[in-house]
């Protein structure tokens, strides 16, 4: 681990425990144990030091996506249960996402670094790849379209878990979703049908 990762790691438990506003470079340095001033090095400003917590938020979801693997075909409950499985392991990680929502909420009028959180992420695309490997596991008629929606709903259930908003099922929620997004094998078996 670079002395980067360590800065990034302090600021992620800093902005989790007391918020954006316990984001300094003096909280930073002391919550990582380094030397006073370690931390204006690395960042000079407070918008440099956001850009560096926003990279190593880009860098723990890289990480948990190392580990996705997705069989060549899935039923609607297979691959509710792939989508619910990252779900839950991304939610180990309860001080980056907690930390990723409040940066979303305090960049949310920041278009160029909200958009390095969302959108434009890097990582970004490697979620929309991989809800679409299960997409095409589930044989859904134009993944690419449905994966922003899966990344999206997954998304969703991550925040509204993090925050503790309410109790939810989300095995139920996404089986429900994709069992009815169209899927090949439905089609196919319509023509059947009609010959």
């Amino acid at each position: 681990m670079t002395r980067l990762d360590d800065i990034g790691d302090a600021g992620v438990r800093l902005i989790a425990r007391g918020g954006i506003r316990a984001l300094t470079h003096r909280a930073v340095d002391t919550e990582a144990g380094l030397p006073p001033g370690s931390t204006t090095y690395y960042a000079k400003t407070r918008r440099d030091l956001t850009a560096l917590l926003v990279n190593r938020l880009a860098d723990y979801t890289q990480q948990d996506l190392e580990g996705l693997v997705v069989a060549p075909s899935l039923t609607p409950a297979q691959a509710a249960g792939v989508a619910v499985g990252f779900l839950e392991y991304l939610s180990q990680r309860e001080d980056a996402q907690a930390a990723r929502f409040a940066l979303l909420f305090e960049l949310r009028h920041d278009d160029e670094m909200r958009a390095a959180l969302t959108e434009q992420a890097p990582v970004r695309q490697l979620l929309i790849q991989a809800a679409e490997a299960v997409l095409r596991a589930l044989h859904v008629l134009d993944p690419s379209t449905h994966a922003r929606d899966l990344v999206a709903i997954v998304d969703a259930l991550l925040m509204y878990g993090t925050a503790r908003a309410a109790t939810f099922d989300a095995t139920r929620i996404l089986t429900s979703y994709l069992s009815g997004l169209p899927r090949k094998t439905q089609d196919h078996d319509r023509k059947a049908l009609r010959h």
